[in-house]
């Protein structure tokens, strides 16, 4: 089954997370959730976003690299919001990777490198009326990865949610959340299948 490394959104390593982790673990796959928070949890986006920025994005993106350099390289890569950060730079420059899932967040091509590598499929996963995705620019960087290849699936959900398929939170959506699962779930059969 596939390996996968699981980064936590801007509240933290929250029981939400780990929820998501325990449904791909019980399907059969490796799922690894590293804490790139050190414990803390917030309740508040803001408050989330502004630890976040205290730690420093970068700071945030090489730990991700860092923990990733401790498995083995044929990794699927999931990010929800800040987590798509080094899922993303991981998927689209650390060699073997098969696979990555964008959750709330995409980063536009060119931070990490020009192009997205071929036969490494990626799913983005979306509210269509998400202020956080829509008006901050992910909504069109995910727009335009989806254009610049076919091995990338663009998935819009009707709805103003930025963490929905986080169960612990107060915007959770169970409909969005079942079909994100299931499109995750085949995106992880078809990584666990020989190159």
């Amino acid at each position: 089954m596939a390996n996968v490394l699981l980064f936590h959104h801007a509240l933290g390593l929250t029981s939400g997370m780990d929820a998501f982790a325990e449904v791909l673990r019980e399907a059969g796959h490796t799922v690894t959730v590293p804490d790139l928070y050190d414990g803390r949890t917030f309740t508040e986006l803001e408050d989330g976003v502004a630890y976040a920025q205290e730690m420093g994005m970068d700071t945030i993106e090489e730990l991700g690299v860092s923990i990733a350099n401790r498995f083995p390289e044929e990794m699927v890569y999931i990010g929800f919001s800040l987590g798509v950060i080094p899922a993303q730079r991981l998927a689209q420059t650390r060699p073997g990777a098969r696979g990555a899932v964008l959750v709330s967040g995409c980063i536009p091509l060119g931070a990490f490198a020009d192009t997205w590598p071929a036969g490494v499929p990626v799913q983005i996963h979306g509210m269509d009326a998400d202020e956080e995705f829509v008006d901050s620019g992910d909504l069109d960087a995910a727009e335009n990865l989806a254009a610049s290849t076919p091995d990338a699936e663009l998935f819009l959900y009707m709805g103003a949610s930025h963490l929905f398929a986080d169960i612990s939170q107060p915007d959770y959506d169970m409909d969005a959340t079942f079909t994100l699962t299931r499109l995750v779930l085949q995106l992880l059969e078809r990584a666990d299948k020989p190159a």
